[in-house]
């Protein structure tokens, strides 16, 4: 077995490769972006060496660096992860040329089944069913074009490298076929380095299934059965499953047994993944083949019992796989939720920060796979995932049961998550039915933005402690959870003086943004209990509340015997308040901003500053100042964690400034065009 391999990768994966690196005594080597110095994969490896700047073009894609570094430190072998460079056969080749060992498949396979096209001309070698569609070489625009007219649409453009949605567009007429083309090529270019597409017949209301194989280097390939992977936005996947609840015996053993024959007709080696569309009526179709371990594998691990990556790392160094096909079971169901960086309100647009509090959830059946941690920063540079929340139960109802809880503990101050989602979805009676596919998110409506609900009274009283803090004993802030604290825990008001003796008021005021309501909220210190108080929200009764401790982000609160749990977090004049895993955001009154006021007056009702909603990269300016522009016409393409967004003209008129260039990196929020209405 290896003493010491290098992960070419970051953040969550890495730090899943080194736990069951630590299990098998194998020591670990980190590498590392500027962005990542101090990363949670960076401090637990046993080795770190900086690669270079941040875009992953000048760091975790730059093969020359990583195989210096595997040389400088005496790497015996190179794990890649997934995503980044871990389906590049050039980066296999580099490997072996190096006298390292890759941990995956052979540049050969690689090239056979990691890239699209070839992985289905395969297929239809060898009777495996495939979506109709065009997997040529040819990449000219007109080429294209008049393939998909052949096809017909509605269609979907597909990068041939890579996974994740990069470089997927679906399209729905000829008119709008060249822009998305040129779209996808410019994603699948920035996050593979490979631009090549191929075109497919859009089939309608799918569930997406994909079977994990495994095979040795003396001729042994195994499938360890299936995982769901139907619920997605913007095809990337976002709940995953196993077993399918859509899969019959039968079903199940014809699906897996074309998988390993894929694998075979390949001469595959180590792990991978075979992915199939499956309709409503029991057909399936080969997708594609990703020929590494995928983001999904837990669940795949919690059902066999079986570590992946110990898995992977013993077939690299030439050990037989240790079960055949018929030892292979699957116990219980298992779920994953992929926990991400984005704004459910704003259409979903990547969220960057500081991570200001995360607390993951925890308990019997509960996995947590992430390289986060309190005080990390969310940057624009890579994927927008979190982590990975994923339970196991005897039973899919149980599992569903365990997956709410863990969504309900889950706790992020800092980025904006799709949390609001997860809940969603879990709480679905089609999804608890199992009768889900890949348009189940947009058909049910669940990609809108979430309703607001009407706060509860807990939550104002949460909000008032942590806007009065200053208030609050420091003695009952800072030291640690314990009896002595529960029992002696001082009131808010406990510095107050006379104020307390004469049982003190306070008044507050907050207004909650997407109700648009207004609500007043009057605090009174009760004379005979120092640790309560008197809370009325609006002309509701008062009720009765005690204090009980904060710390740090966390408040504890009395209603009678029953206890309040909540986190909060104040950022400038916004308190946001998690309570019984639902997040409210309220706005404190303030005082008018005279030069904002003044601005706003003096630039009229028409926008002219058109920002950036996030922190990214310009990857294209397509107008120049003093050009007439229509209503809704894209005016720059801005990327961020991999995505493209375009910022449009709201109004038409004439552009007066384009404040950057193509290449530069901007703020959230920072002015990228000045324009004007016509006249």
């Amino acid at each position: 077995m290896f003493k010491k391999i290098l992960i070419a990768n970051r953040d969550e994966i890495a730090v899943r490769i080194i736990a069951t690196c630590r299990e098998m005594h194998i020591r670990t080597v980190a590498v590392y972006s500027e962005a990542d110095r101090t990363a949670r994969h960076v401090r637990e490896a046993d080795e770190a060496y900086e690669l270079g700047p941040a875009p992953a073009t000048e760091s975790y894609l730059s093969i020359e660096r990583i195989i210096a570094v595997a040389r400088q430190c005496g790497a015996e072998a190179i794990h890649p992860g997934y995503g980044f460079l871990s389906e590049n056969p050039r980066f296999a080749e580099a490997c072996e040329q190096a006298g390292l060992i890759f941990i995956g498949p052979s540049a050969r396979a690689m090239r056979l089944l990691g890239a699209k096209i070839a992985a289905k001309q395969l297929a239809l070698e060898i009777g495996v069913p495939t979506v109709p569609g065009y997997h040529g070489p040819l990449q000219a625009e007109g080429h294209l074009a008049g393939e998909a007219e052949r096809i017909g649409f509605p269609l979907l453009i597909k990068a041939s490298a890579g996974g994740g949605g990069k470089g997927m567009r679906i399209v729905t007429a000829l008119t709008d076929f060249l822009p998305q083309l040129q779209a996808a090529q410019r994603e699948a270019q920035a996050a593979f380095g490979d631009a090549t597409v191929f075109l497919e017949r859009l089939i309608e209301r799918p569930r997406h299934v994909e079977f994990q194989i495994l095979a040795d280097t003396i001729g042994h390939c195994i499938h360890l059965g299936e995982r769901e992977c139907s619920l997605q936005r913007r095809h990337q996947k976002i709940v995953e499953e196993s077993p399918s609840p859509a899969l019959s015996p039968d079903l199940r053993a014809r699906m897996g047994t074309d998988a390993v024959r894929l694998a075979y007709a390949a001469n595959y080696v180590n792990a991978g993944t075979l992915e199939f569309l499956l309709t409503e009526d029991g057909h399936y179709y080969f997708l594609e083949m990703n020929t590494r371990l995928q983001v999904e594998h837990p669940v795949t691990e919690l059902v066999t019992g079986l570590d992946l990556v110990r898995l992977q790392l013993q077939i690299a160094a030439g050990e037989p796989l240790p079960c055949t096909q018929e030892q292979i079971t699957q116990r219980g169901h298992a779920i994953e939720v992929r926990l991400y960086a984005e704004d459910p309100t704003r259409n979903f647009l990547p969220s960057t920060g500081t991570i200001t509090c995360y607390h993951p959830p925890s308990g019997p059946g509960i996995r947590i796979d992430s390289g986060l941690e309190t005080g990390d920063e969310v940057t624009q540079f890579y994927d927008p995932m979190l982590a990975k929340i994923i339970v196991s139960a005897t039973d899919r109802p149980a599992a569903i049961q365990r997956l709410q809880r863990a969504l309900a503990d889950t706790i992020i101050f800092g980025v904006t998550t799709n949390l609001p989602l997860l809940t969603a979805i879990s709480a679905h009676p089609a999804f608890q039915q199992g009768h889900t596919h890949t348009d189940f998110l947009a058909e049910q409506h669940l990609l809108a933005s979430p309703v607001p609900s009407q706060p509860p009274l807990e939550v104002f009283m949460v909000a008032a402690c942590a806007d009065l803090q200053h208030e609050i004993s420091p003695s009952a802030i800072h030291q640690p959870i314990n009896r002595h604290i529960l029992s002696t825990a001082l009131p808010p008001w406990q510095d107050l003086g006379p104020w307390r003796m004469t049982g003190m008021t306070r008044s507050l005021t907050y207004y909650e943004d997407r109700m648009g309501q207004t609500y007043h909220v009057t605090l009174r210190a009760d004379p005979r209990d120092r640790q309560s108080w008197w809370l009325q929200v609006n002309d509701q009764p008062a009720e009765k509340l005690t204090f009980v401790l904060k710390q740090q982000a966390f408040l504890l609160l009395r209603r009678g015997s029953e206890q309040v749990r909540a986190y909060v977090q104040q950022n400038e004049h916004v308190t946001q308040v998690v309570l019984g895993g639902q997040s409210y955001v309220l706005c404190r009154r303030r005082a008018p901003d005279v030069a904002t006021s003044a601005q706003e007056r003096a630039s009229g009702p028409a926008q002219r500053a058109l920002a950036a909603p996030m922190a990214g990269t310009i990857v294209k300016v397509l107008v120049q100042p003093g050009e007439a522009v229509a209503a809704n016409q894209v005016l720059v393409i801005l990327s961020t964690m991999k995505m493209e967004h375009s910022i449009t003209a709201p109004y038409a008129g004439k552009v007066q400034r384009v404040l950057y260039q193509e290449g530069a990196v901007v703020a959230g929020n920072a002015t990228v065009i000045e324009m004007a209405p016509e006249v």
